[in-house]
C-alpha cells in the first residue's frame, strides 16, 4: 500500500469508532463494581484500540505489509528461508547488489566514517556531498542541485519553502503523498486536478489571477499507474500563464531520457521544467533525494527549506552509493535498454494472459484486481509460489482501482519473466481475475 492520503480506507473512520466526548464526562470510567476509577490512558490512543484492520487481515492470513527479507535486494531475495522472485522492487537497474557500489559505500564510511552527525546547514556538509550535487546537475542539465535525506524530505521541504501565501499550487491528484504532504504543509492555495486532465489544469488556472505565483507539481511517471505525464502539453499551458513547473522523477531516473536523466531529457523539455527532483532508493542504489533547478533558486533553498535545516544530512555512503551508481548508469546504456526489454516482455506475456494494465507505459506494471480481498489474495497466493509482488489499495488507488503492482528490473532474466509469467496466469485464472 502507498499511501497519497492521511487515513486509509480500510481503516475504521475516527468519527464512527471514536465519538467525541468531553473531557469532564470521559475522566472517570465504571468499574465492574459499578464504582469509578481513574482513567490512565490518554484520550489520544482510542484510536490505537479502534484499528483493528491489521489484526483482521493477520487473522486472515493475507496481511501484505512488513514481510521480512533475509537477503540483499535483487532478482531473487530470501522469504522464510525460501527464495523469491521479485517483482516488487523499486530496483529498476538491478545496481542495490552491485560490487561496485558496494565497495564504493564501504570506501566513504573508512574515510568519512558512518554518518555526519549534523545538518548541511551547519557541520553536516562533506566534499562527497558537492561532489554528488556537481553530478547530478550534469545529468539533469541544471545549474545546481541540492541534498536531501530522503526524496519525501525534497517534496516536504522544497514545495513548502517555495510557495507562500498568496500563492496557487496545482497537483495532479494521483501524486505521491510526499508531494500532498509538502502542498499541505505551505501556506499556499492547493488544487487538485483530476489525472493528467490537461483541460481541468488550465480551467483551474484561468481562475487565477495572472500576477499570482503559482506551481505546478506533478509526477513524471505515476508510481502506482505506472503512466506518464504528458509534459508538453502541461509545459506549454504553464508557460501560457506564468506558471513553474516541477517534476517529481523518483520514478523516472534511471528509466526515461538520455542517461536516465528523467522526464524532462525524455522529452526533450530540459529547459522548460523549472524543477527536477529525484531519489536515490530506487535506480540509484541508496537512499535520499535531490532537488535541481537554477543556481539562485538552490541557494533560497539551501536557507529556507526546513526539511533540509533541521535534518541531519546525507551519510557518506549513501553519496558514494549514488556517485557509483551514476557511473555505472551513464558507462552502461545496454542496462536502461535490458530495462525496457524486460518490461516489454513482461508487458506482452501478461496482455496475452487477459490481464487488464491500464494505460501503463513503463516498467511499472499494474494487474487491476479491481477488489480489496483479491488483490491480498493474490499477493500470498503468489508468495505461496515463489512471486513476490505488491498489492496496492485505497489510498494508494482509488476504491475500486485495486492492483497488483509489478516492476521490472534490467536484471531480471528472460527465464525468471516467463516464471512469474506462468505462475501470475495460473493463480490469477484461480482467483478469476482472468
Amino acid at each position: 500500500m502507498i499511501y497519497n492520503e492521511s487515513t486509509s480506507a480500510l481503516e475504521t473512520k475516527r468519527e464512527e469508532a471514536c465519538p467525541t466526548r468531553s473531557p469532564q464526562k470521559s475522566t472517570v470510567a465504571p468499574s465492574a463494581n459499578g464504582s469509578g476509577r481513574i482513567r490512565t490512558r490518554p484520550f489520544i490512543f482510542d484510536k490505537m484500540q479502534d484499528f483493528t484492520t491489521a489484526n483482521q487481515l493477520r487473522g486472515l492470513g493475507v496481511y501484505p505489509y512488513f514481510r521480512v527479507i533475509t537477503s540483499a535486494q535483487d532478482t531473487e531475495v530470501m522469504i522464510d528461508g525460501k527464495p523469491v522472485l521479485m517483482l516488487g522492487s523499486n530496483s529498476y537497474l538491478g545496481l542495490t547488489n552491485h560490487p561496485k557500489i558496494k565497495e564504493a559505500a564501504k570506501a566513504a564510511v573508512d574515510k568519512y566514517g558512518t554518518g555526519c552527525a549534523g545538518s548541511r546547514f551547519l557541520n553536516g556538509t562533506l566534499d562527497i556531498h558537492i561532489e554528488l550535487e556537481q553530478a547530478l546537475a550534469r545529468l539533469v542539465k541544471k545549474e545546481a542541485v541540492l541534498l536531501y535525506s530522503t526524496g519525501f524530505q525534497v517534496n516536504l521541504g522544497v514545495i513548502s519553502a517555495l510557495a507562500g501565501r498568496g500563492d496557487f499550487i496545482l497537483g495532479d491528484k494521483s501524486n505521491h503523498a510526499s508531494i500532498v504532504e509538502g502542498c499541505q504543509a505551505s501556506p499556499a492555495r492547493f488544487h487538485r486536478f483530476s489525472h493528467k486532465d490537461m483541460g481541468a489544469l488550465e480551467d483551474r488556472l484561468r481562475q487565477i489571477r495572472p500576477d499570482a505565483g503559482k506551481l505546478i507539481v506533478v509526477d513524471g511517471v505515476f508510481s502506482m499507474e505506472g503512466d506518464i505525464i504528458q509534459l508538453p502539453e502541461l509545459c506549454a499551458i504553464a508557460k501560457k500563464h506564468g506558471a513553474a513547473v516541477m517534476v517529481d522523477d523518483a520514478h523516472s531516473i534511471g528509466v526515461l531520457g538520455r542517461n536516465g536523466a528523467g522526464t524532462a531529457s525524455h522529452f526533450g523539455l530540459d529547459d522548460e521544467v523549472h524543477l527536477i527532483m529525484g531519489t536515490f532508493s530506487k535506480s540509484l542504489a541508496s537512499l535520499g533525494g535531490f532537488i535541481a533547478s537554477d543556481a539562485e533558486t538552490i541557494d533560497y533553498l539551501k536557507h529556507h527549506s526546513r526539511s533540509l535545516i533541521f535534518s541531519a544530512s546525507m551519510s557518506p555512503s549513501n553519496a558514494a552509493a549514488v556517485l557509483a551508481a551514476i557511473e555505472i548508469m551513464v558507462d552502461q546504456p545496454e542496462r536502461i535498454a535490458r530495462l525496457w526489454a524486460n518490461t516489454e516482455r513482461m508487458k506482452q506475456g501478461l496482455l496475452s494472459l487477459g490481464f487488464d494494465l491500464g494505460h501503463s507505459e513503463t516498467p511499472i506494471l499494474p494487474l487491476f484486481c479491481r477488489d480489496v480481498m483479491k488483490a491480498f489474495n493474490y499477493c500470498k497466493r503468489l508468495q505461496e509460489e515463489g512471486v513476490f509482488v505488491n498489492p496496492v489499495v485505497s489510498p494508494g488507488v482509488l476504491p475500486g482501482e485495486e492492483l497488483i503492482r509489478i516492476s521490472l528490473m534490467a536484471t531480471h532474466t528472460d527465464k525468471q519473466i516467463d516464471f512469474a509469467l506462468e505462475k501470475l496466469g495460473a493463480v490469477g485464472k484461480e482467483l478469476g481475475l482472468i
